[in-house]
C-alpha cells in the first residue's frame, strides 16, 4: 500500500513537470479578459431584467 502511494507521487511529480504554466502576464490577462466577460454577461442580463420587468409591468399594471 505504502508503494503505491509513493508510486502515485512520483506520477504527480512527473506530470506537472510537464505542464506548460502560463507567464505572470498570460494569467493576469486571462484573469482581466474572464472578469471583463463576466461583466459584460451581468450587464447584458441585467438589462434584460429590466427591460422584461418594464414590460411586465406596463401590461399587467396598466
Amino acid at each position: 500500500m505504502l508503494e503505491r502511494i509513493k508510486n502515485y507521487f512520483k506520477e504527480v511529480k512527473v506530470e506537472m513537470a510537464k505542464v506548460k504554466w502560463p507567464t505572470k502576464n498570460q494569467a493576469v490577462n486571462y484573469t482581466l479578459t474572464v472578469v471583463g466577460a463576466s461583466l459584460a454577461a451581468a450587464a447584458f442580463l441585467g438589462a434584460l431584467d429590466y427591460i422584461f420587468s418594464l414590460g411586465l409591468n406596463f401590461f399587467l399594471f396598466k
